[in-house]
């Protein structure tokens, strides 16, 4: 927990506290040129390389090609798409190589996608297949014991996650079986369900809306995003303080999680997410979509600064209160309290904390929603250094 001295310095400033931003609508993400970012400007910070070494277990000179070679694969992933057509499978940015991996249903464009710097494998279904194959079953009535599911193009199947401790229920079987019958399905065992993030009033926190206390993810001209379990539309958000920010005016959960609030009362917003003393603040330069596998960090109010990977993109996690949509999985970890909190790849914001499993104790997996989503819903513009 901070100091009051040092919180204050750090939050009065209004979303200093864990927000950010990112200036691009998902029509200008979407129409933004591929080039990777200019060579002059490095990719993070000394303390954000720090942090993945710290989390990720890499080398300083290992954590600052990552990202490198991470911000070039944003710009892959888009120009291999449009190159591969129809065949496109799924793509995903492999570690060990420095390259993003594109599946592709054929070889006829295999020699175009690799003029764009991708590596290439054959699978057995398009996106489109597998995307058909995760409506089916969204369409299902998931059980408690079902955790998520989501397309996995390594696999090229629709992989379904289950609680081990209730692999063996009469509905989580039906509910696999009917799954199945959709289209190619591969089930997973898990630890544990998944859950929201949100927390009873404690001291020192961001923000609060009545009994509950949530993380700010990234500043709007106007307001900040945050995740939409924390409140619903009116409701009033106060700050760390007690003092009034302003109110939710928008807010989807569940089959969403998100949520945005206008900002006013002496407030105001800054593109920064808070890197709580584990690292500098960090600068939000853009909002390009880091693909699978690339490495995330996300800024939260209770266990604050932690690092991982992007494990899953397009994933229905069923949470107790309904089934959410198009989520991304990481394995970085997150507590009560982290819920709307800041998820970031190297300056790219990604997405709000919505929920998971585990702690940072002991580890876990989380899940947010994608910020470009939230943007194009409301029509707001991120605030962007």
């Amino acid at each position: 927990m901070r100091s009051t001295a040092v919180l204050r310095a750090a939050v009065s400033a209004a979303l200093l506290v864990t927000a950010a931003a990112v200036g691009l609508t998902q029509a200008e993400a979407d129409d933004a040129p591929l080039t990777a970012a200019p060579a002059h400007r490095a990719p993070a910070s000394s303390a954000l390389i720090a942090a993945m070494q710290k989390d990720l277990g890499l080398t300083k000179e290992q954590a600052t090609a990552r990202l490198a070679d991470e911000t070039a694969a944003r710009g892959v992933e888009r120009a291999a798409r449009r190159v591969a057509g129809t065949s496109y499978g799924g793509s995903w940015f492999d570690a060990k190589s420095g390259r993003l991996v594109v599946a592709l249903t054929g070889a006829a464009s295999r020699e175009a996608v690799e003029a764009t710097g991708a590596r290439v494998t054959l699978v057995k279904h398009s996106e489109k297949q597998l995307d058909a194959t995760m409506a089916r079953i969204d369409a299902l009535d998931a059980p408690a014991g079902v955790g998520s599911w989501h397309v996995d193009p390594k696999s090229s199947t629709v992989v379904i996650s289950v609680a081990s401790a209730h692999k063996s229920d009469n509905d989580v079987q039906s509910f696999v079986a009917r799954a199945g019958a959709s289209g190619p399905v591969t089930v997973r065992q898990t630890d544990k369900a998944p859950s929201t993030f949100a927390a009873g009033t404690v001291g020192g926190d961001p923000y609060y809306t009545g009994n509950v206390h949530c993380s700010i993810g990234f500043s709007v001209y106007g307001g900040f995003v945050t995740a939409g379990h924390c409140g619903r539309p009116s409701a009033g958000v106060s700050g760390w303080d007690g003092s009034y920010i302003g109110n939710f005016q928008g807010s989807s959960f569940p089959d969403n999680d998100y949520a945005w609030v206008n900002v006013g009362s002496g407030w105001w917003t800054v593109p920064v997410v808070l890197g709580w003393g584990t690292v500098s603040d960090q600068l939000v330069r853009g909002s390009r979509e880091a693909p699978i596998g690339a490495s995330i960090c996300r800024s939260g109010s209770t266990s604050h600064w932690h690092c991982g990977n992007v494990l899953a993109k397009n994933e229905t996690v069923n949470y107790s209160q309904g089934a959410v949509h198009q989520m991304t999985k990481t394995s970085v970890c997150a507590e009560p309290g982290d819920s709307g909190g800041s998820f970031i790849s190297g300056d790219q914001a990604q997405g709000v904390t919505s929920g998971g499993w585990g702690n940072c104790s002991s580890g876990g997996e989380t899940w947010y929603q994608p910020v470009n989503e939230i943007l194009s819903r409301y029509g707001l513009t991120l605030h962007t250094a």
